[in-house]
């Protein structure tokens, strides 16, 4: 078995975690969990990394468990915010729980008869039916107003330059979430919380509260919040969040966020955010800055955290979708990609529409009347007569060739490419 701890620190993994964590680790095998708010219906790959030390858990022959907080998701978490989230309603809240459920068996194994296998709760469950004053006599008389006062994601709102203030909801958040900790902990002998930095402050109220109602012994350990080599907020692009769900991120625009990065995040990405070994990391770090301009290391995250997500195949769509753009791509190649692949692709690309009843037309006249491509005619036969231009990855050799709908990609596009790097997306509307 794994040491757990020392898995995650080489990796990076580590911020806090208190003390007597690493002897209960060696001593049984340990069940902990992780909580995930479902305020939408996919994870992004800021989740990954809480994700990620499930797995690690599980993979070094502990118990994990995986809350998705249909309770807490309906008043917010403070830690981190500077204002009051949106509340969520019980549908959308069942709608997002689902979803996550079926990426995190991605991650987990929750299907096999070992005692480690995974497990998956909603705090919902049993908060449902737990009146206010039930909870105020049960958990609230267990920890002084003093206490939750002195963490820092209840003083920075409250001492804030925004004046915001703090809901007496979000503020009684930490005792919801303290409460999961003891529910888990006498109903599934949970003895280990996880989580990102910002909730060392949430994940220690629970373990004061089990030690006060209890008297029992449990732990705590966060990973730090991820961040960029110049400053930039991780997980994030011009568009917003990169997504799990290829509905919103697609498998392209995955791989290409991962292939994008500086070599120093590379470096530190492929620890926290692959199962590759130490060997296999240090190898390719001494061969990547051998010849740095080959970006080995962003090819090697890409591939194995887009694998991870996507699968192998989206991931070898996205190679011949990058080649298409940057390399050697063909027409056949073209013409293989799903539209949703096809668009990310062609994303930001100038763009212009035709009528279906403007095919077939010389293309000339398509793309320096119909469309302004070309400025005029006389500079489009130019371009065609030094072989400067192509149509969906064919080069154009005729003057007079005919385009027709026969040649539209998906029914509906035409990619015209002027030189080497110069594309144009005509779309053909009804």
């Amino acid at each position: 078995m794994k040491n757990f701890i020392e898995e995650l620190q080489w990796r990076g993994m580590v911020h806090d975690v208190m003390p007597g964590t690493l002897e209960q680790l060696q001593k049984e095998m340990t069940v902990a969990y992780v909580g995930i708010d479902p305020t939408a219906d996919s994870l992004h790959i800021g989740h990954l990394v809480t994700v990620m030390l499930l797995r690690h858990f599980q993979l070094c022959g502990h118990k994990p468990v995986a809350l998705v907080g249909g309770a807490t998701g309906m008043i917010g978490d403070p830690s981190g915010k500077s204002s009051e989230r949106n509340l969520l309603d019980e549908k959308t809240l069942r709608h997002n729980q689902e979803a996550i459920k079926k990426q995190l068996a991605r991650f987990l194994d929750f299907d096999s008869e070992a005692p480690n296998a995974a497990v998956m709760v909603n705090n919902y469950d049993w908060m449902k039916d737990y009146s206010f004053l039930a909870f105020t006599r049960d958990v609230g008389k267990h920890i002084t107003v003093n206490y939750m006062m002195s963490k820092d994601s209840v003083k920075k709102r409250i001492t804030g330059d925004e004046h915001e203030g703090m809901s007496f909801t979000e503020f009684t958040y930490q005792l919801v979430q303290g409460y999961d900790y003891l529910f888990l902990y006498e109903h599934y002998n949970c003895k280990l919380q996880m989580g990102g930095s910002d909730q060392w402050g949430n994940i220690t109220t629970g373990s004061e509260l089990i030690r006060r109602k209890t008297g029992g012994e449990c732990f705590a350990l966060t990973c730090p919040l991820i961040t960029k080599a110049d400053g930039g907020k991780f997980g994030k692009t011009e568009q917003g969040n990169v997504w799990i769900d290829a509905r919103y991120t697609s498998p392209y625009t995955f791989y290409q966020f991962w292939l994008n990065v500086s070599d120093e995040d590379a470096e530190k990405y492929l620890k926290i955010f692959t199962f590759l070994h130490r060997q296999e990391i240090e190898d390719a770090v001494t061969q990547h800055y051998s010849a740095p301009h080959e970006r080995l290391l962003q090819k090697l995250l890409a591939k194995e955290v887009t694998c991870m997500v996507h699968g192998t195949a989206e991931y070898l769509k996205a190679i011949d979708a990058s080649q298409i753009l940057f390399g050697q791509g063909t027409s056949d190649m073209l013409r293989s990609l799903d539209e949703a692949t096809f668009l990310s692709v062609f994303e930001g690309v100038p763009q212009c529409d035709i009528r279906a009843a403007d095919l077939p037309a010389d293309v000339m006249e398509l793309l320096a009347v119909k469309t302004a491509v070309f400025s005029s005619k006389g500079e489009c036969r130019k371009m065609i007569q030094g072989g400067g231009l192509s149509l969906n990855k064919e080069k154009v050799t005729a003057i007079d060739l005919q385009v027709n709908s026969m040649m539209l990609i998906q029914g509906k596009y035409l990619l015209i490419q002027k030189g080497k790097k110069n594309y144009y997306l005509i779309k053909c509307l009804e």
